[in-house]
């Protein structure tokens, strides 16, 4: 194994913390997602989301005097992986606004399991073992027992055309978070992420042009809340240190910690608005915490 295989897979313990904090904030992503589909209809949605975001880290460029100007011979490849994020952004709106909350969570947590599998093949080092396949199956099943917790199976019913879209998003999602691992670790990530999102942004304005209705009446400070936080906090802040991480330490290992996101819009429900700690919920938490424990604990250093 390599210098930079065996740097990826060490994953130490303020890594571990900043991959937990930023998919805890990641939690309410699909809430703040409904919330700004109520004015802007998905592309339109993803393309203020992404303008916000990209003024953002234009923003944090400057202060930190970083170019967004990639080295000759990897503009190719951010145009292909801001391709890649466009699609999938589409995708994934498309699905949420075909269907529920509940469903749409469930088989979006389901990316991890298809980021473990594109790394096992295209990423030297970051392979599949027992305990990482092992650890991937807890932390899923653990999710799907708290975004059931008052409801059972019968809540998920046939998944239907929008479940299978957000699945379909989630695996795209997968592939390209391993696509980004190459130029991540040629480049600094604010560039990377820089081009991908700026990529993005004339397709949704067309999208949105051509084929929906901005619903004005419904605009108030709710739905404006929504965005800001897609476009600042899970766009602009999490997808900076979500790409620092993935350039340093193994994606496969990095991407197990969106098992969190769920978990935490469920505990933050709790906290907040006093919804009921059940059973499935003390369930869900061992067995996220456990699957983690086998994805990462060995590896930290």
């Amino acid at each position: 194994m390599d210098n930079t295989s065996s740097r990826a897979l060490a994953l130490p313990l303020q890594a571990v913390l900043a991959s937990i904090a930023i998919h805890a904030l990641w939690g309410g992503n699909p809430v703040a997602v409904k919330l700004g589909l109520t004015v802007f209809p998905p592309m339109w949605s993803a393309f203020v989301r992404f303008f916000i975001a990209t003024i953002f880290v234009v923003l944090w460029a400057r202060y930190q005097g970083i170019s967004i100007w990639p080295r000759k011979g990897h503009l190719v490849t951010l145009l292909i992986i801001g391709s890649a994020f466009t699609v999938q952004i589409t995708v994934m709106n498309i699905g949420f606004s075909l269907t529920s909350g509940t469903v749409a969570s469930i088989l979006q947590s389901t990316n991890p399991l298809f980021v473990a599998l594109f790394a096992h093949f295209m990423i030297s080092g970051d392979r599949l073992d027992l305990r990482k396949v092992t650890g991937l199956v807890l932390s899923f099943v653990g999710v799907a027992l708290v975004l059931l917790k008052s409801t059972g199976l019968e809540s998920i019913g046939v998944i239907g055309i929008g479940g299978f879209i957000v699945l379909a998003s989630s695996m795209l999602l997968g592939l390209r978070l391993v696509l980004m691992v190459k130029p991540l670790r040629a480049l600094d990530e604010v560039p990377v992420v820089f081009w991908m999102m700026v990529t993005g942004l004339a397709p949704f304005a067309a999208g949105g042009l051509l084929f929906e209705t901005v619903h004005w009446e419904n605009l108030g400070w709710i739905p404006v809340a929504g965005l800001l936080y897609q476009g600042v906090v899970i766009a602009g802040l999490g997808f900076l240190v979500f790409s620092y991480l993935m350039k340093r330490y193994s994606p496969s290992i990095v991407a197990s910690f969106n098992f969190v996101s769920p978990l935490s819009g469920v505990l933050l429900s709790m906290l907040l608005l006093g919804d009921e700690l059940t059973a499935s919920i003390v369930f869900g938490v061992v067995f996220v915490g456990a699957g983690l424990y086998l994805i990462a604990g060995r590896r930290t250093g």
